[in-house]
């Protein structure tokens, strides 16, 4: 297996923590290339605590010098795409060109509390972020923009600075539908699965390729990305029991067990099986990977994070 151009990166999944200098310091130290955080107004109601992903990035990068940080993701379609684009071109500037754009519609059970928080139609969200998209490139590379459209109009709009990276920082778009893979081969410059088996990677991976050759799109320098939910430990039992707790439990349907759905969606278990599970993702053509450490508490985090850059890591970065 050639694993030469696969990078490793890590999510801070920890609920009510928001050190997120501490975090990218800790994980530039441990050799991982990227770190990200997800974001949501109000996930729920009540809702989990949260924070948003461009002010914890600020952080990440203002503590770290080598490390790209991603905004994984950015809920797109609950911002004003001015606003946006000029938040994403700062954080871009301010990490010094190493930051990954990545955007989602939030498409999970319970999200629509926020939309309505924001005055927001949930109904209109993909299609708010594809003209969103649309502008904001425009807005990162031209001065005097003016743009008419379905849900924004705008005139005379310049931005400067420009973004550091050029034209602007690689879009990564995360989704499950066909909208979102077109979307990703549109107007993106990655594709980022969260919750997926390994099927289904492959299958969706398979799905893109063949849209973008329908459509004569090159996929040249594209990233083929994953937010991956993980829980590694020395003792296997413990590793799975952290995956039912954190995500079984929380998509189980009557139809799946927590244990199935653990299973199913993310990688569990010592180094070793950690490694394997890696593999089969690997071969559905997935190369660049986040790793969300399932821990209920911060230093567990930590100690995953550990683990994992000691025992797994060097098995793909010198294979």
């Amino acid at each position: 297996m050639n694993t030469e151009k696969i990078s490793f990166g890590v999510n801070l999944s920890v609920d009510d923590y928001g050190d997120c200098g501490k975090f990218a310091s800790v994980a530039e130290d441990l050799g991982f290339d990227r770190v990200c955080t997800g974001e949501h107004v109000m996930d729920g109601n009540p809702p989990r605590p949260t924070i948003m992903t461009i002010p914890a990035m600020a952080a990440a990068a203002g503590a770290t010098q080598r490390i790209r940080v991603m905004t994984g993701i950015v809920i797109a379609p609950l911002y004003h795409p001015v606003m946006l684009a000029k938040l994403v071109a700062s954080l871009d500037i301010v990490s010094n060109g190493r930051l990954d754009f990545g955007i989602g519609i939030s498409g999970q059970r319970g999200t629509k509390v926020e939309f309505d928080a924001l005055d927001i139609p949930v109904s209109s969200r993909g299609r708010r972020t594809d003209e969103m998209l649309e502008l904001m490139k425009r807005l990162w590379t031209e001065d005097h923009v003016t743009h008419s459209g379905r849900y924004f109009n705008v005139e005379d709009v310049t931005l400067l600075p420009k973004p550091h990276q050029t034209p602007s920082p690689p879009i990564w778009v995360a989704g499950r539908s066909e909208a979102a893979m077109r979307r990703a081969i549109v107007h993106g410059n990655g594709w980022y699965p969260y919750l997926f088996t390994v099927r289904r990677l492959k299958a969706t991976n398979e799905q893109i390729v063949s849209i973008a050759n329908e459509m004569g799109k090159d996929l040249s320098g594209f990233h083929w990305g994953l937010n991956q939910p993980t829980a590694i430990s020395l003792d296997s039992k413990a590793a799975l029991d952290s995956a039912i707790r954190n995500v079984g439990q929380r998509y189980v349907t009557a139809e799946r067990s927590a244990e199935d759905i653990a299973k199913a969606l993310c990688v569990t278990g010592t180094p070793e099986e950690c490694i394997r599970s890696i593999e089969e993702r690997v071969e559905t053509g997935v190369k660049e990977i986040n790793f969300g450490f399932l821990s209920d508490t911060p230093d567990e985090m930590y100690r995953q994070m550990e683990l994992f850059s000691e025992e797994v890591m060097p098995h793909f970065k010198h294979n």
